[in-house]
Formats: structure tokens, sequence, C-alpha cells
């Protein structure tokens, strides 16, 4: 008997006897009479077999009829939940839709859309959606938040327009951590605009808190918009919103790193006027800081001292910011002397106390005592950064101790750091100014080894001091390879060969190189032209 039997001149009834022959037979067995399981439960047995010969055939058109007559929502949703595999299910979805006129329920909805998106399947979940609504049903609040916090996670914030702009002015509502969270991860990718769009068009009506605005203002302070943060800090209050003290600390924090530690400070005075809370080590700690950047270490230190009146304890960012700021303005003494006070308050020094220090010995040129306190850091087990490295190199070569800082490279080879080209940098000038371009031959391989590309400063670097050794072909290759890896040359990497060309008697050649750098578009080379004029007969040298 084949499956077109079942679709014949008679009408198979919804039996528990003829829902099991109709099982045995599509499984190739003969059994006629149903066992005690399906007696109990015949709907199940109907479900395996929807499921089998759907999975089998990716089709169930042999019996069309019979399906169209037995097959219910619920079925539907028990198939669906069968097939443990959203893709399968999506596909048994559209089939049942087209031909057998189902209107699925919203369970089954509910399940395919979450099971698509935890598989990564978001183009379907979209025309999940559409199906969803042409059934009649929408998204209940849990399922909302589900899906909005799925494709804010998948970047796909024209979905997350889609589901919001579809419920929007119905009678249903996101909970205030689903698009808090959703406004967070548009502000964690720079999309701050587009969370600013999305507040103003869907959420403003879904009763935004605290926290709503705090993400915001978080979001435009770091793109450098305070003044638009205090637009909305000033919005508060409309929405029965009250800032707290990180609605406060973030835009103070927000103004000193724009320089306007000024406007900080009037807004430090209002926190400590507001009786609902107080400036805590977060808000001392950023106008602190603010005050440092300024080289102002006397409004610093005495905000410092009004901290510890008022009770609250520095922590080792706050410590970190003096002594980087005493540092910078060379009152090593003062840098050491609060390295010496975190102590008394229970403070570990860190990488960043150190390279404060170390920094700050270095401007004042004693670098022996930076690097006392690089062995110190050692003994500590604290490691060294990029920047911690890059700041003893730099001043090792400054003082010509090139070997040492050769040394310091050496420790990069064999460490896990990734280092960038201003710590090679250095280092090369020193060696290629010595008359030792081989060894700047050799940093460059050790670079290239570490997969630290080499920039604009590394190659002009190298083409400078292959051209005083009058190696001007190696330069040339030099500048050739520069392109080849689509850095692009300044005026003083094209006017420095162009220049030591012509004195080579090489004119061919440097026309050869400025027209190459002209012909770059990513190039303002007007001090180029003025060097050379354009000319194709290049055999009388030109004068620079």
């Amino acid at each position: 008997m084949t499956l077109f039997s079942l679709t014949g001149p008679f009408r198979v009834r919804a039996s528990t006897i003829a829902i099991a022959r109709f099982h045995g037979q599509t499984q190739g067995g003969s059994r006629f009479y149903p066992d005690r399981q399906v007696i109990q439960n015949p709907e199940s047995w109907f479900v395996k077999v929807v499921s089998t010969l759907f999975v089998n055939s990716h089709s169930l058109d042999a019996c069309l009829n019979y399906l169209c007559e037995k097959l219910t929502p619920l079925i539907a949703f028990e198939v669906i939940k069968r097939f443990n595999n959203p893709k399968v299910g999506f596909k048994f979805l559209e089939f049942s839709r087209l031909n057998l006129n189902v209107n699925h329920c919203y369970s089954t909805y509910n399940l395919l859309m979450r099971s698509l998106c935890q598989m990564g399947h978001h183009d379907l979940v979209n025309i999940v959606f559409d199906y969803m609504g042409s059934d009649g049903h929408l998204p209940d609040s849990k399922l909302l938040g589900f899906l909005v916090t799925w494709m804010a996670q998948a970047s796909d914030f024209d979905m997350v327009k889609k589901l919001l702009a579809e419920v929007q002015g119905k009678e249903v509502r996101i909970n205030s951590f689903v698009y808090n969270n959703l406004l967070s991860v548009l502000v964690k990718q720079n999309q701050v605009h587009e969370a600013i769009y999305l507040f103003k068009e869907y959420l403003a009506m879904q009763s935004p808190d605290t926290w709503t605005f705090n993400i915001l203002i978080r979001g435009l302070c770091r793109v450098g918009g305070v003044d638009r943060a205090f637009e909305f800090f000033k919005d508060m209050e409309s929405f029965g919103c009250l800032p707290d003290v990180v609605t406060y600390n973030t835009l103070i924090n927000g103004l000193c790193k724009a320089n306007e530690v000024q406007r900080g400070c009037e807004l430090f005075k209002e926190i400590q006027s507001r009786s609902d809370c107080s400036p805590d080590i977060v808000t001392y700690t950023s106008i602190i800081s603010g005050f440092c950047k300024s080289g102002k270490m006397k409004e610093a230190s005495n905000l410092f001292e009004e901290m510890m009146r008022s009770g609250i304890q520095p922590n080792v960012i706050t410590f970190n910011v003096l002594i980087d700021g005493f540092g910078k303005i060379g009152n090593i003494a003062e840098a050491e002397a609060m390295y010496r006070k975190m102590a008394y308050f229970d403070c570990s020094a860190d990488v960043v106390t150190f390279t404060s220090l170390i920094d700050g010995y270095c401007r004042a040129g004693q670098v022996n005592h930076g690097l006392k306190f690089w062995n110190v850091m050692k003994t500590r087990n604290v490691s060294p950064t990029v920047y911690t490295y890059a700041v003893l190199i730099n001043a090792l070569c400054k003082e010509n101790r090139l070997n040492e800082a050769r040394d310091f490279l050496g420790q990069i080879k064999n460490s896990s750091i990734i280092p960038k080209p201003f710590m090679y940098n250095p280092v090369i000038d020193g060696f290629c100014k010595a008359g030792n371009v081989d060894e700047g031959n050799v940093i460059l391989k050790e670079m290239e080894e570490k997969r630290c590309d080499p920039d604009k400063v590394t190659f002009t670097i190298l083409i400078i001091g292959h051209c005083v050794k009058g190696r001007m072909f190696e330069a040339i290759n030099i500048f050739n390879r520069m392109l080849a890896t689509r850095c692009a040359p300044d005026n003083i990497t094209v006017n420095s060969l162009i220049s030591c060309l012509l004195k080579a008697g090489m004119p061919n050649e440097a026309y050869r190189i400025r027209k190459m750098a002209l012909e770059d578009r990513n190039l303002g080379l007007s001090s180029v032209e003025k060097a050379i004029p354009l000319r194709t007969n290049t055999d009388i040298p030109v004068a620079v």
C-alpha cells in the first residue's frame, strides 16, 4: 500500500487503530493493531509519522489531503519540536503554511525563533517573524526582549528596528534590562548615534530609567560629545529620573578628558550640594586626573588632601594619576613620595605605577634611577607592557646607550608581548646614525618575525640611513617595499630620498620616485613639486 491509498475515495478516520496502521505501513511493517502506548497517546504516533516522512523526503505531497484535515497547530508544534533542528523546523513551517494552510500557534513561533537565534540563523528569524505577523501573532515582552538582545549581539540593528517598530503603539513593552542592554551594546560598538536614534524613536516611551541615561551619556562623552551629553542630563527630570553619582562621574570624567576641568569642578560642587548622592573615589580621581593632565599639580594635591579629609580612601588609580602628573612636570621627588605613601593606604603598585615612575626619572635625565624601578618591578613579578619597554628604550637611545636598548629588544623577542613600531624605531635610528645600517636591517627583520609591521617612521629612518651610507639602490628598494606594503610615505620620506638621489647624481631615479609619489592620491606633496619640476628630460641634474 502506498501513501496515496490514504487519500483515496474513502476517508481514514482519526481512530487510534488507523493511525497505528498508518505508522506501521510507513515504517515498512504490517502491524495492524496498535500497541498500548499508541492507544494511550495516538497523537504522539501521528507526530512521529509526520516527522519521519518529512525528514526522509522533505515533502508530504503523497498525503496532503489527509494532513490538511488532521494536522492541527498543536500537532505541528509537536512535530517541529521533535525535529530538534531549527532549520528543518523552518522548512516544515514553510511547507505546512503553503501546502496545508496551517495557521501556526504562538508556541511554534516562540520555539522556532529562539532556536534559530541560538543557532545563529538570524536571516531565517526575520522570515519567521514575518510569518508570525501574518498568522496574527505579536511577540510578548519576553520573546521581544530575547529577540532584541540576540539581534543586538549579532549587530543586526536593522532587525532590531523592525522588531521595535512592529510593537510600537501596541500593548507590548520591553523591560528596562533589555533596552538598556541594547543601548549598552551599541555604545560599546561605538554606534552612539544609532543608540540615540533608537532611544528617541522607540525607547523613550518605554519608561527609561537613570541607567538608560547613564549609558547614553557615557557613550556621548566617549566620542567627545560632552555638550550633547549635558542635554540628556538636563532632560532626565522630564522622564521622572534623577541623576546619580554614576551620572555625575561620567560627565565629570568626560569634561576632564576634554580639558574642561573648570566645568568639571562646577559639576563637582553640584554633587557636593545634593542630599541624595555625594562624590566618591571616582569623582575625586576624575577631577584630580584632569588637574594632572593640565599640569596643575597644586590643585590636584589640594583636592587629594580634601578627599582624604572627607574620609574617602585613595586607590591605586588615584595614586597613579598623581605620580604620572608629578613625573611629567619633572617633580620626581613628589612622584616618589606618592609612591611611598601607597603602602600606608594598602595600595599595591601596578605596572602603570612603575611605568609612570620610570618615565618621570627618564624625563628628568635619571635613566639609571628608572632602571632601578624596572628591577623593583621585576622582583615583584609585575609584568611590563609595551609602553614600559618603549619609555626605557627611548631614554637609553637618547643617551646613546644603544647596546642596552638592544638588549631590551632582545627581551621582547623572547616574550609574549606584541610589540609596536615605536619600540623599535629609536634603536634603528640610533644604529643608522652611528653608521651601523646593517644592524638596523637586522632589527627590521626581528620586527617582522614578531609580526610587527614597520611604519612610516621605520621606513624613513632606513631610507635615510642607507642614503647616508651611499647605498642608493638599497634605499630605493626600501621605498618600493614601503609602497608595496601600502604604507604611504610623507613629504619628509620623499624629499629626503629625492635630495640624496640628486646629490648622488641619479636624477632619473629621483624623477621616478617623485612621479610615483605624486601618483599616490593619499599624499599632498606640494613641497615635492617645488623640489623637482615635472619634466620628462631628466638628463640634466636639477639642483635642490
